[in-house]
């Protein structure tokens, strides 16, 4: 029998439109220069991202409830419901979320889906709603939790709390927090750090909850420096259709253009911004002379990369 636990998402929209307001009003009676902030193109395509993410998505759970169902009535081991166990259920999501969401960033097909999130050079609370269309890169993540016995229902609820909880992340708004809270949580400092695109922020801070996985796994960096929100070569469109879609559209483009099946393959399940080694090497070519200060050979090209 499937469990009986609340939607945490559908509870929350109430607070979502509440905080977001006092978000804006906040901005402006003491504005930020300094800050992101808002702008009302950007906020709306956030917004309608997340709109557009709730049909995807009930699209996508069909099958993927499908395999989950199979997965659960195929494993021996059923974990009951109960007030201990679904903390224990939460921590497990939220360790596998932490492996999802760093795969995301590392394989280029799942960066994909993930880089939509990215794509704001905003970081106000509209960002949280800029969800993916294709969460359908998610499922096998969590395969080994429903194989462990987590009822498919629990981890619905279980991912669903992670979702509400990182919402208030998305702000400049809040600083630090005192140190213990900066420590074991994900807060708004370490998330600033997540959408950041300064080299040394890229691919890091992946927790949804908890930022000790990162601590662990040694993708944790704090907040030393002002963040620059966006990807490293940022997107002119507030299309929402074309913002789902364009790293696929790369990505089809790469392939065609692939020379060998291995470059295809690297175009696709290898990091965004992989280049072959032919691409990465210099090109022999006449001499330059070079300018004042300058080397006449110069650097190999080093491959553009998005956050």
């Amino acid at each position: 029998m499937s469990p009986n636990l609340p939607d945490v998402v559908l509870w929350s929209i109430p607070a979502f439109v509440l905080l977001t307001v006092v978000e804006m009003v906040s901005y402006r009676l003491h504005p930020d220069e300094d800050a992101a902030g808002y702008e009302t193109k950007d906020a709306a395509t956030s917004v309608g991202m997340g709109l557009g993410s709730l049909v995807f998505d009930a699209l996508w759970k069909i099958p993927i409830v499908a395999i989950y169902t199979a997965v659960y009535a195929l494993t021996p081991l059923a974990i009951p419901v109960l007030w201990w166990t679904v903390p224990l259920m939460l921590l497990g999501q939220d360790f596998f979320y932490y492996w999802s969401h760093r795969g995301h960033h590392v394989i280029r097909i799942l960066w994909a889906c993930h880089v939509v999130h990215h794509s704001s050079r905003k970081f106000n609370l509209t960002t949280a709603l800029r969800q993916p269309w294709t969460t359908w890169t998610v499922w096998p993540f969590y395969v080994p939790l429903i194989a462990l016995g987590v009822h498919p229902a629990v981890l619905a609820f279980c991912s669903s709390a992670n979702l509400v909880y990182q919402f208030w992340v998305h702000t400049e708004r809040v600083g630090k927090l005192p140190r213990p809270f900066e420590f074991v949580l994900n807060t708004p400092s370490h998330h600033r750090v997540h959408h950041a695109s300064q080299g040394g922020y890229l691919d890091r801070n992946f927790g949804g909850i908890l930022i000790v996985w990162d601590r662990m796994f040694g993708s944790f960096t704090p907040e030393t420096e002002r963040p620059v929100f966006g990807l490293t070569k940022n997107i002119s469109t507030f299309n929402p259709l074309r913002v789902a879609t364009h790293e696929y559209a790369a990505i089809a483009r790469d392939v065609r253009a692939a020379h060998t099946w291995r470059e295809r393959a690297g175009r696709v399940f290898r990091g965004p911004g992989w280049q072959p080694k032919a691409a990465l090497a210099p090109t022999p070519a006449e001499p330059v002379p070079a300018a004042a200060g300058e080397s006449a050979t110069g650097p190999a090209a080093v491959a553009e990369r998005a956050v």
